[in-house]
């Protein structure tokens, strides 16, 4: 059994941030879930520096061994539009993975980093406050197009 976990802040005010594109990749699963087999989707439902409590309660429920857990995450060190799936591997200052690999005691698990920089180079906002901030109409026809290639990615695995 895979276990996807989409990361964000819960709550309305949070619900269009970049910091929540974890919630919104999971929710687009729930919605095609006929489609994927062997798999559970949880969102963590606390705020992004709890998240590894939030993990580590969810993994005995939904009986899954720490190789098939995939944490859906917002990353600043990637652009908007982009994503990448890898085993360990970054970001290198995301409060939330940080938080998990400190609750599990391992960094042994997937990351599904959906890039969400979009910023101007010459004026760059702090990613503390940046990823707070709400998507733009056209970030938000971006950020559709990357989703469904992510969903479309996970299809794919064995």
């Amino acid at each position: 059994m895979k276990l996807i976990i989409g990361l964000g802040n819960p709550g309305a005010e949070y619900a269009n941030t970049r910091h929540n594109v974890g919630y919104m990749v999971v929710d687009q699963l729930k919605v095609q879930s006929a489609k994927f087999k062997d798999m559970t989707f949880a969102k963590t439902n606390v705020f992004m520096n709890e998240s590894g409590q939030a993990v580590k309660r969810i993994m005995p429920n939904a009986k899954c061994q720490m190789p098939n857990l995939y944490i859906v995450h917002d990353d600043l060190d990637i652009p908007l539009g982009q994503f990448k799936i890898q085993f360990g591997k970054g970001p290198k200052d995301h409060k939330g993975i940080q938080s998990i690999e400190e609750a599990l005691k391992t960094d042994q698990f997937w990351r599904v980093r959906v890039g969400v920089d979009n910023r101007d180079p010459k004026s760059r906002i702090p990613g503390e406050e940046y990823v707070l901030q709400e998507f733009n109409s056209q970030e938000q026809e971006v950020l559709t197009g990357v989703i469904s290639k992510v969903t479309q990615e996970l299809a794919k695995l064995p």
